[in-house]
């Protein structure tokens, strides 16, 4: 379990390193521990796996001030639990994951967070799918792959993304290359 913990910590902190992640910008991590502990998505959700992969996802956010948007189960609709000075003006939900119901990863969140909410969705600057959740519903445009140093998390398979503005113009245009992961709308 210890190495779980490890991986998760890599992939997270190389992650905010490739994305340029700055303080105060969220990234969503999608998470089946079913997966991650060689089972098929959804059918051994636990409470044991997803809190090490929450210890080392939370550590390395910690060490550059991001903040974690958990990414529930489609039992949620996909719903994000988040920590509610993230999203001060967002209308949140009433849902309370639980290991059937949101999953385990999520659950974790919840319960870890100090101040936890639930909203429908969010527009993160980066992201983790460990095990084929499908986060990129929850990613700001433009979302840009990132091959991490590990392609697993123990048995799931781990994609990572970043994002950036979108290109506009023509073949005239001029971009800035300086703008990527720390770009915020107005």
């Amino acid at each position: 379990m210890e190495d779980i913990r490890e991986q998760a910590y890599r992939a997270a902190k190389e992650l905010c390193a490739c994305a340029g992640l700055t303080q105060g910008q969220i990234m969503v991590v999608g998470c089946s521990t079913s997966e991650v502990t060689g089972k098929k998505i959804g059918t051994n959700s636990d409470p044991d796996t997803a809190a090490k992969l929450y210890a080392g996802i939370a550590q390395a956010l910690a060490e550059h001030g991001v903040f974690l948007a958990a990414q529930c189960c489609e039992h949620l609709n996909r719903a994000i639990v988040i920590e509610q000075e993230a999203v001060p003006d967002m209308e949140i939900v009433n849902a309370v994951p639980q290991k059937k119901a949101g999953g385990s990863f999520a659950a974790e969140a919840y319960r870890a967070f100090s101040h936890p909410v639930v909203v429908e969705e969010i527009r993160a600057h980066a992201g983790l799918d460990i095990g084929n959740t499908l986060i990129g519903m929850h990613l700001r445009r433009v979302a840009v792959p990132v091959r991490l140093a590990l392609d697993h998390i123990g048995e799931a398979p781990l994609v990572a993304a970043r994002t950036r503005p979108k290109y506009i113009g023509g073949i005239r245009a001029a971009y800035d290359d300086r703008l990527g992961a720390d770009y915020r709308e107005a």
